[in-house]
């Protein structure tokens, strides 16, 4: 792979991350507002597994498999809304305080992660989007696993710095709804998460970005 060409391809990656937050983003938002971003750190290595576990997915072929199936495509997509819904929802009618900010308990971590991993996952659209990206910036005259990995690095390094920046974002926020009440902190976090569930329901079912 050529430097020109690794080059057009971070650029490919910025401009694919330069829309209004996503899924994900919207689910670290809402973390980083409840919880702090030491917390929501949790969340973004949850998410950032899944996304390798897409790509190796789509490194293996079953890109195809999956976007042959409408079906599976509609599961798995109405699992991830429900989940993200019923979360935000519970948080909506929350009144209580928010887990201590001081240092995250080992289920609550647990917790965090399997948030962003499942929500991350529940997106049908993420294998099939890696599987038609990584191919336009391969050179076919050279070792294929290594490109792969270069790409793939790529992609989670800007995804995971996008998505801290989105938790610097919460962070912002935080310190602002401080002055009123955890209640209205847990309104906010669930009317994220109930969004981040409204786009996901929104999206066709063609492959696009994850």
């Amino acid at each position: 792979m050529s430097i020109e060409n690794y080059l057009l391809y971070l650029a490919a990656v910025g401009v694919f991350f330069a829309t209004p937050p996503d899924t994900s983003q919207l689910l670290i938002i809402s973390n980083s507002i409840r919880y702090g971003l030491k917390h929501s750190k949790w969340t973004i290595a949850g998410d950032l597994s899944a996304n390798c576990l897409q790509m190796t997915a789509a490194a293996f072929g079953l890109a195809a498999v999956i976007a042959s199936s409408a079906t599976a495509f509609i599961i798995v997509k109405w699992l991830g809304v429900f989940y993200l819904a019923w979360i935000g929802l519970k948080l909506f009618l929350s009144s209580h305080a928010s887990t201590d900010l001081s240092e995250p308990s080992s289920k609550n971590k647990v917790r965090l992660y399997k948030q962003g991993f499942f929500t991350s996952l529940a997106n049908p659209f993420a294998v099939a989007f890696f599987a038609a990206l990584f191919p336009q910036f391969i050179d076919t005259s050279s070792a294929i696993l290594p490109q792969l990995i270069i790409l793939g690095s790529t992609y989670i390094i800007v995804d995971g710095l996008i998505l801290f920046a989105w938790g610097v974002a919460g962070i912002q926020a935080t310190k602002r709804l401080k002055m009123f009440n955890f209640s209205l902190i847990n309104k906010v976090s669930g009317t994220l998460m109930i969004l981040a569930a409204g786009f996901l329901a929104l999206k066709d079912i063609e492959p696009g970005k994850p």
